[in-house]
């Protein structure tokens, strides 16, 4: 029978799965963040019966995204600074561009939607594939952190399919609102 509980790596023993640790955080916090942001912003640009202008919409998702990891990361900043932790701070402009991978989550709905402005494809595929992107991304980023963190296959399964999801429902709300 599989053993389905959790490992937990002993210290000195590197965890199990692909990412470090530290990178697995930041990809899972603003990654998802970032998958969730775009698949929302593009089901709430694309409407129907209006004109389709994808390049505005992957501008608006892109400055989306850097403005969102801009605030983030500067709340950081503040927070930091209102505590009175004695610890040492990073820059604030570390502290913004920590948030990298949040923007890099965006940037395959951004290229799907510069796709259509080249006429490979419509804007109305280009959702539907990001939408559907970034739903498995949301899976690959929750089972990779849970297997980062410890756990078995079956439970890193559960995890990428809770965040799975999150991106189910924002297809789901875009299917209702059109």
């Amino acid at each position: 029978m599989p053993d389905h509980s959790p490992h937990v790596p002993s210290q000195g023993t590197a965890p199990r799965g692909g990412m470090r640790p530290e990178l697995a955080e930041r990809w899972l916090f603003r990654g998802i963040y970032g998958l969730v942001l775009a698949s929302a912003l593009v089901s709430a640009l694309d409407v129907p019966g209006e004109h389709a202008d994808p390049g505005q919409d992957a501008l608006w998702v892109l400055l989306t995204a850097g403005a969102s990891a801009a605030a983030h990361g500067y709340a950081h900043v503040i927070a930091h600074r209102a505590s009175a932790e004695g610890a040492a701070r990073p820059g604030r402009l570390r502290a913004v561009l920590a948030e990298w991978p949040l923007v890099v989550s965006v940037m395959p709905t951004v290229l799907l939607l510069l796709g259509a402005v080249a006429e490979w494809w419509s804007e109305d595929t280009a959702v539907d594939v990001a939408l559907l992107l970034n739903t498995v991304a949301l899976f690959g980023l929750g089972f990779s952190a849970a297997r980062t963190a410890g756990l078995g296959w079956l439970s890193s399964c559960r995890a990428g399919l809770v965040d799975m999801l999150i991106g189910l429902l924002v297809v789901a709300a875009d299917a209702l609102i059109e």
